[in-house]
C-alpha cells in the first residue's frame, strides 16, 4: 500500500531568480521543473563563483522586485520595481536599475530550463519552516525559504521530508518524482522576504539541529500537473 506522506498546501513560483514569488494554485510541472520557474536570473559579470547569481545576499532589496506577467498572445514578463515603475524584465532600463542598486557589473540570463541551484523542485514541511522561523527569533514566515511547494505532513514534525530522500514519490495524480539531496541553506532564508532585513538566527538554527539543511530537492520522472491539495505518496 502506498504510504501518504503530506499534502501540498502552497505552490510557488519565482519567474526571475531571487526576485519575489508568485503563490498559484496549480502548476504545469516538465523534466525541467514548474514551468516558468527561475525563467530570468541575473548574472553578476565579473563572478568566478560557480554561484555568479545576483542574489538578496549581495542586494536585499531584490526580494521586493515583482515579476508580473503581462497578457497578450504570447504573454511577457514584466517586474515591478521598488519605486512601482513596471519594466519589461529584458529591458535595459531594469539592468541599469539592478547595476546601480548593487554597485555590480550585472547581465541577464534567460534559460527556459531554468536557473536552478541542485535540482528543479523543492519541497519543504511546512512544520520545518515554522519551527525554524519562530526558534530562530523572526516570527513565522515560510516564504523566507522560497521552496516551489509547502506541504502538511503527518504529525507535524520538523524537517519530516528529510526522510523521502532516496525515495520516488507521486504528486497528485501524475507527477512522480525522486527526492534526490537535502537542500544545504544559506544566507537567503534570514532575509524577510518583505523588507529584506535578515534574521541571522534562522540560519543558526537550521546549523545547530539539521546541519544548516532545511528541504529537499527533487527531480522529475513523469511530469504533469500539481494543483493545491494534492496528496505526496510514496511508492
Amino acid at each position: 500500500m502506498a504510504e501518504k506522506l503530506g499534502t501540498i498546501q502552497q505552490i510557488w513560483r519565482y519567474p526571475v531568480k531571487s526576485m519575489a514569488g508568485e503563490q498559484l494554485d496549480e502548476v504545469e510541472v516538465t523534466f525541467q521543473g514548474i514551468q516558468g520557474d527561475r525563467l530570468h536570473a541575473f548574472v553578476q559579470a565579473k563572478s568566478n563563483s560557480p554561484f555568479p547569481w545576483l542574489t538578496g545576499r549581495e542586494l536585499p532589496t531584490l526580494l521586493q522586485y515583482q515579476p508580473e506577467w503581462v497578457p497578450g498572445d504570447r504573454p511577457a514578463l514584466a517586474v515591478r520595481t521598488p519605486s512601482g515603475a513596471q519594466l519589461p524584465v529584458e529591458s535595459d532600463d531594469l539592468l541599469a536599475e539592478l547595476t546601480s542598486a548593487s554597485g555590480r557589473e550585472v547581465f541577464r540570463l534567460g534559460n527556459y530550463r531554468g536557473s536552478h541551484d541542485v535540482a528543479p523542485l523543492t519541497f519543504i514541511a511546512n512544520a520545518t519552516a515554522a519551527h525554524v522561523s519562530a526558534a530562530g527569533g523572526a516570527g513565522i514566515e515560510p516564504r523566507r525559504f522560497r521552496m516551489n511547494f509547502y506541504v502538511d505532513c503527518p504529525g507535524d514534525s520538523p524537517f519530516a521530508e528529510d526522510a523521502w530522500v532516496g525515495k520516488t514519490l507521486r504528486v497528485g495524480e501524475t507527477v512522480r518524482i525522486a527526492v534526490t539531496e537535502r537542500d544545504r541553506r544559506c544566507a537567503m532564508i534570514t532575509l524577510d522576504p518583505d523588507t529584506g532585513e535578515a534574521a541571522p538566527s534562522v540560519l543558526r538554527k537550521v546549523a545547530e539541529e539539521n546541519d544548516a539543511t532545511a528541504g529537499v530537492y527533487a527531480t522529475v520522472l513523469t511530469p504533469g500537473f500539481v494543483r493545491a491539495g494534492d496528496a505526496i505518496v510514496a511508492e
